[in-house]
């Protein structure tokens, strides 16, 4: 009852604020003149313009998102600087060339120093610079691991895109991708191998003769999500062609899960050259490569004090992937509209 009778009490309280309200309001309109109530207003071209915009930025919300994660920023500064160290190591003053052995004053070769202070890596069996060896080693698997990606980004994407949307080709595109991917890849490296000369153009090639087979299912499953969406339907029955429809509408909605696809694959690739030439079928041992680091120095692992020769190639290794790992996932979080907060 007490509920009752304050439900009725409150709605008496609003009936009368509405009735003195409008009373108030017709007080106010009998006093205006007839010139006063039709009135027009000024028409101002600059606040038309203006009306709507919010100063929204897709790019610019991304990257102010991607800088609220204080972890891939640190990891961001790490990546920059032993991209930036790693191409300008040759050219510092004191540097020494990764391929030249050094002997000592009777003739012998150097072999196997420990690290000091004339060699901060120290030297490998043949007395070769483990610093300069272990730099130029990184800017070879790098180069693998970015032409690498490169490839398998414009040739995934591609086909992904044209498996995923233009139905007459699914049947063909699907069983090329059954054909390919049942192919060992460690077999088809073998083969490769054999047949080609080995040197870094024949890794690129063999890494990428398949590697591009993941990312054109990833992008053929998210395209078949959304090709029947509403704008898309729209601009089909509009007369919009394939390929406007294709960079207009199909693209810009997978720039998060593309980026991500493409920071995983440079690490990837890295770790691919590492496995080849660990199953002897890389690079040429006078070329310094980050595997063939590795695999010189997983056969010294067994005596404690050359330990070394594995140890800082490794840590190399990890820094690059860890990196391009954390950026390429946090960046692709940043990406994602949903998690824009304006």
């Amino acid at each position: 009852m007490k509920r009752l009778r304050f439900r009725s009490m409150r709605n008496e309280m609003t009936d009368q604020l509405g009735d003195k309200l409008n009373a108030q309001l017709a007080d106010q309109m009998d006093a205006m003149s007839d010139e006063e109530k039709f009135s027009f207003a000024e028409f101002n071209a600059a606040e038309a313009e203006r009306g709507g915009y919010s100063g929204y930025s897709y790019w610019g919300s991304t990257f102010r998102a991607f800088r609220q994660n204080k972890v891939a920023m640190f990891f961001l500064v790490v990546m920059v600087v032993l991209l930036a160290f790693t191409f300008i190591q040759p050219y510092l003053p004191n540097q020494k060339d990764p391929l030249l052995i050094h002997n000592d004053e009777w003739g012998l070769p150097l072999n196997n120093v420990p690290p000091c202070e004339e060699f901060w890596f120290g030297t490998n069996a043949i007395g070769q610079d483990l610093w300069a060896r272990i730099w130029s080693g990184t800017r070879t698997s790098l180069f693998i691991g970015f032409a690498v990606a490169l490839v398998e980004a414009v040739v995934g994407i591609l086909v992904g895109v044209l498996w995923g949307y233009v139905r007459k080709l699914d049947f063909f595109f699907t069983e090329l991708y059954n054909v390919l991917d049942n192919i060992p890849q460690t077999l088809l490296l073998i083969l490769i191998s054999y047949v080609m000369k080995p040197g870094v153009d024949t890794i690129i090639f063999a890494l990428s003769l398949t590697g591009w087979l993941g990312m054109a299912r990833f992008i053929r499953n998210q395209i078949i999500i959304i090709r029947d969406r509403d704008y898309n339907l729209a601009s089909r029955c509009l007369g919009v062609s394939t390929g406007r429809i294709i960079v207009k509408n199909l693209l810009p909605y997978l720039v998060s899960v593309i980026t991500m696809r493409m920071a995983l694959a440079i690490p990837s690739a890295i770790g691919n050259e590492v496995f080849v030439t660990y199953i002897g079928i890389g690079l040429p041992l006078d070329t310094p490569s980050l595997g063939n680091l590795i695999q010189t120095g997983r056969s010294l692992m067994t005596v404690a004090s050359l330990r070394y020769q594995l140890f800082f190639p490794v840590v190399v290794l990890a820094l690059i992937t860890i990196s391009f790992y954390i950026i390429g996932n946090a960046f692709a979080d940043a990406a994602d509209p949903k998690n824009h907060v304006r």
